[in-house]
């Protein structure tokens, strides 16, 4: 069995570290803000990634990624493998693998879909980016917490595909809301929109997964606005040259939830802004 450390304890990471620890592994955790009632967790840094054999990172952003690797780089050796899952810029990955590989040490840029449901589940689908051997080294890790595993190429391709699907993500469910709120202001059921919508070229896995937190709003967070948010920035600053103009008006969109209060909500509660009061 393999001493693996878990940097940032979210929903996911929180979630991962369990699976790791039923795994048979060792594992130690380590979060910003400390959180003392998650297993293995060590208050230093240095302390938790000492003699790792994996090291999995799953943090807010870019900066959040870097502050990290600024205090491990010194403890990596040639047989330590970072895995790093957080969703970050196609221009921060690569940076992130020429700091860790500058060390001897692997790097896997491997950013994922799926939010809380899927990772409870071990469903969740990893973008994988980095060498052959890396990505090797890392399969029977995330075998362990994932459905299936795409190679994309390199890290920078990794980050963008993922943010590519974000922003997909984010505009489907808008969409999906204000077609729910159309048809309720002309008298028609919860029941009647999902059962045409089922029967609809439009119907998505996104759309089911949000079928009970639109009927009862339920907005405890599977994946928050803050964070979709801050994704469609990303996304934003790497579609420089082009012309994304749904992706900047959902960005929008976005900010307004966050500026009304909705930031540590799962995003599906931005539904809210189109209807505020409550619907029968």
């Amino acid at each position: 069995m393999a001493n693996i450390t878990v940097i940032g304890l979210g929903i996911i990471g929180t979630i991962w570290a369990g699976h790791y620890a039923q795994a048979g592994h060792s594992v130690r955790t380590w979060n910003r803000t400390p959180k003392p009632e998650v297993d293995g967790f060590t208050q230093d840094l240095i302390e938790a990634v000492n003699n790792a054999d994996m090291i999995h990172i799953c943090v807010a952003d870019p900066a959040a990624v870097q502050s990290v690797l600024d205090v491990i780089k010194q403890s990596l050796t040639p047989v330590t493998l970072v895995i790093q899952s957080s969703t970050i810029s196609p221009q921060a990955a690569t940076s992130f693998e020429q700091q860790v590989t500058a060390t001897g040490a692997g790097y896997v840029e491997s950013p994922f879909t799926g939010s809380k449901p899927a990772a409870e589940a071990r469903e969740v689908v990893f973008f994988q980016g980095g060498s052959q051997k890396a990505i090797e080294l890392a399969a029977p890790y995330l075998e362990l917490i994932s459905r299936k595993r795409f190679s994309i190429g390199t890290p920078e391709q990794a980050a963008a595909i993922k943010l590519s699907m974000n922003l997909q993500i984010a505009a489907v469910s808008q969409a999906l809301t204000e077609g729910w709120h159309l048809a309720q202001k002309f008298g028609l059921s919860h029941d009647l929109f999902y059962e045409v919508l089922r029967e609809n070229v439009a119907y998505s896995g996104l759309a089911k997964l949000k079928e009970p937190k639109l009927r009862t709003r339920d907005y405890s967070p599977q994946f928050s606005v803050k964070h979709m948010g801050k994704d469609l920035g990303l996304a934003l600053d790497a579609a420089e040259g082009l012309s994304p103009e749904l992706t900047k008006r959902t960005k929008e969109i976005y900010n307004a939830g966050i500026a009304a209060g909705l930031a540590d909500l799962d995003f599906i509660a931005l539904e809210s802004l189109i209807k505020p009061s409550s619907d029968s």
